[in-house]
């Protein structure tokens, strides 16, 4: 089956690779303002030393805004003005007085810091206030300059707005739009990772497992991206909550697919942690997929025919061809349609096809709204009639509120007490190495600080910044020389490095730290004061303000990374149990609940943990061993999410379902279950150390006790009995690294 034409699959790569397109939205409209700001200023002939401030200020204005609703942003906007007028006049008056002036800039970092309690609007004000506090220092603004400053500022902000506003717009649904377009392509990538998965020879496998934990991982982000931005986008509660269903079910069969064929051309059943755990052992293969077969080459039209299905746009999957196709994939839910004389496995591949096309489905009739039937088959209209009875059981709920720690538990106070330390520190230690540049140092204190919650992670974030800061004094140099006394030049290779700054910052911080510092090589030249010892300096500066930022986060307050992990290992773990416990229940016949929301916080704390972890992880941390088991945990842990995800998809069927019944056996089958994850929650937490962790018995052989005997394997019920298995063992498996004790039951 042929592909798209090359253009169209390569702008769905870009899409797919920058979700919502956030990243070029922030590279375009920082650029636009700063561009809009400069050409102001020029045509009413402010001097460089202005421009540049005025440049900066417009960036600061632009990204400092992270609302997601437009008159949120607005309002943001209008207040940060005279924010920045206030941080500008303080900073001029304070400029001779060293002492004075220092113990205020420690108040306002200190301030700025505490106001990220007060959420987006908050963290953008206490920004605005510090940058241009920041711009005051690195244009040596002074009282006389006030008038032309205060216009620049008002110029800065204003073209900020047109910006933001008029010339690269950004509503709520826009974005949600967006993130829907990136959410179809990496589906589309994956599926094309799995059909590159059944025919790669054993040499390849592990450099196609590699591409298909990317994919899986990057669908995951997607789903978790456009979660986050469902309440403001959409129009209602249900539509909402009908996209977030459709989301997950059609996360949770791509990824049940890939397993599904991972086993199908394995010798036995492959194990979940293959696909989340990089290194981790390939199954042996096996001879049940050989390229010759007439059963390999209809898996493979169908999974190329799937590709289809999830890469066209809505507009241009209409026509009788692809509602041929479309009936055929969804007639494999139907076992009479499914290819006779092939093996277990592969028939369990078919189903999983089937059950991806009916995602699909459901995912394009929640996003485009109703489609054409007239060519359909019975296995689609019956596909339709399910998501009708689906669509009417959705309602809205309400999220639980977790109670906040207060004092100096709530990290936005205790950051700010480790930051003002830290930037005191770097203010006494920069003064030493530079009476008028010692600011660098306070500015590597405080963005060490930004988005991390432990010491380790402040520690990996401060290298960071350190190797990008020393690549950009190269890269500076050679701009510097290149740009000369070419003001315009040196204005649009600024532009580009913003662009560049804001493009990479959420891949990499070296990349970011690397762009800003060769930004900073072509302003120091646009203000005359550029030199190599300029630059030397900031490598110096920088490195001071990372070691006096990792000083303040060991001394004041401390959170060792140990505790952050454990904290989050116990936050997933307990997460955990909640989905499990819920889904089991519904699947027993239990009152109907919002799974999928439970399911979304278990992801939102996975993430948490991976953000934890960073530092354990790390290619410079030293204890390779320590290394190798967080990753281990990690991977044991998304396993299991991926489990408990299938389980609650599956569970939110069975109240409206005429295919799907309750099971009450699936209660005392998940027992155990529960039982582990409350022994090893209490071990992390240090509450109980005489807990053990219970064996013995399959999960499927203890349901076979009861006499009734085992479900079908094609059967709802076997399914779930597969995820109550892994999750079984994944949770076993934690035990050990965990240091818990494991036996039978006493």
């Amino acid at each position: 089956m042929a592909r798209r034409p090359t253009l169209t699959a390569t702008w769905d790569r870009f899409v797919a690779s920058d979700p919502g397109l956030l990243r070029l939205t922030a590279g375009v409209r920082t650029v636009a303002a700063i561009g809009l700001a400069l050409g102001v200023l020029a045509l009413l002939g402010t001097d460089v030393t202005h421009m540049v401030a005025g440049a900066m200020a417009a960036m600061v204005a632009t990204f400092a805004i992270r609302e997601k609703t437009v008159r949120g942003q607005a309002l943001t906007l209008a207040l940060g003005l005279p924010t920045a007028l206030v941080a500008m006049t303080l900073g001029a008056l304070l400029h001779s007085l060293v002492v004075i002036g220092d113990a205020f800039f420690v108040a306002l970092i200190f301030g700025a810091v505490y106001s990220r309690r007060f959420g987006d609007r908050g963290t953008a004000l206490g920004l605005i206030g510090f940058q241009v506090y920041f711009v005051s220092l690195f244009v040596n603004a002074s009282v006389d300059q006030l008038p032309v400053l205060f216009g620049t500022l008002a110029i800065a902000f204003a073209c900020s707005a047109v910006a933001r506003f008029a010339l690269v717009p950004e509503t709520p649904q826009r974005v949600l739009g967006r993130l829907r377009d990136a959410f179809r392509a990496r589906l589309a990538q994956l599926v094309d990772a799995q059909t590159l998965l059944l025919d790669a020879p054993p040499g390849d496998l592990d450099d196609v497992l590699d591409e298909l934990r990317r994919r899986t991982a990057r669908l995951h982000e997607t789903a978790l991206m456009i979660q986050g931005r469902l309440e403001d986008g959409t129009r209602d509660d249900a539509a909402a909550a009908l996209i977030q269903r459709r989301v997950a079910d059609a996360e949770v069969a791509a990824e049940r697919l890939g397993m599904l064929l991972l086993t199908a051309r394995s010798s036995e059943r492959a194990d979940t942690l293959t696909l989340h755990l990089p290194g981790a052992p390939v199954p042996a293969p096996g001879k049940l997929l050989r390229a010759e077969d007439e059963s390999t080459a209809l898996l493979r039209r169908d999974l190329n025919a799937l590709h289809l299905m999830m890469a066209r746009p809505a507009e241009a999957n209409r026509g009788t061809a692809v509602a041929h196709v479309r009936n055929r994939l969804l007639g494999y839910r139907d076992e009479e349609c499914i290819p006779p004389g092939t093996t277990l496995a592969v028939q369990d591949v078919f189903r999983g096809i089937g059950e991806a096309a009916r995602a699909v489905l459901g995912l394009r009739l929640a996003l485009d709204g109703p489609q054409d039937e007239s060519d359909d088959s019975p296995a689609t209209t019956r596909s339709r009639e399910e998501f009708d009875a689906e669509d009417v059981s959705i309602t809205s709920t309400e999220k639980d509120e977790t109670p906040e720690p207060s004092g100096f538990q709530r990290p936005t106070t205790r950051a700010a007490f480790q930051v003002a330390v830290g930037s005191s520190l770097a203010i006494v230690g920069g003064e030493f190495l530079s009476s008028q540049r010692w600011y660098w140092a306070v500015l590597t204190c405080w963005v060490v600080f930004l988005n991390t919650a432990s010491t380790g992670e402040i520690v990996v974030k401060g290298y960071r910044r350190l190797l990008g800061t020393v690549l950009g004094v190269v890269a500076g140099v050679a701009l510097a020389g290149a740009v000369g006394h070419h003001t315009w030049l040196a204005f649009v290779l600024v532009l580009v490095c913003v662009f560049a700054m804001f493009f990479t910052a959420p891949l990499s911080y070296a990349l970011m730290s690397f762009f800003v510092t060769a930004m900073l090589g072509l302003l120091y030249t646009l203000l005359n004061t550029y030199s190599l010892d300029v630059l030397v300096l900031r490598i110096e500066e920088t490195a001071l303000g990372a070691a006096c930022g990792i000083v303040a986060a060991m001394l004041v307050l401390p959170v060792r990374t140990d505790r952050r992990t454990d904290e989050q290992l116990a936050a997933v773990l307990e997460r955990l149990g909640d989905v499990v416990e819920g889904a089991v229940a519904q699947l027993s016949g239990g009152p109907a609940v919002d799974l999928l929301d439970k399911a979304r916080d278990l992801d939102t704390a996975l993430d948490e943990l991976r953000a934890a972890t960073q530092p354990l992880t790390h290619p410079i941390t030293p204890l390779r061993e320590r290394r190798q088991t967080a990753r281990y945990l990690v991977a044991l842990l998304e396993t299991s999410a991926y489990h408990a995800r299938s389980l609650a998809a599956t569970a939110e069927l069975v109240p409206y379902s005429k295919r799907i019944g309750a099971d009450p056996r699936l209660a005392r089958a998940a027992r155990r279950i529960d039982h582990n994850i409350d022994v090893l929650v209490a071990h992390v937490n240090e509450t109980e150390d005489t807990g053990r962790v219970e064996s013995g018995a399959s999960i499927t052989a203890m349901l076979e006790t009861d006499g009734l005997g085992m479900p079908a394997a094609n059967t709802v019920t076997f399914r779930v009995l597969r995820h109550l298995q892994r999750l079984d063992e994944g949770i076993t498996g934690l035990a050990r690294p965990l240091g818990v004790p494991v036996g039978p039951r006493a």
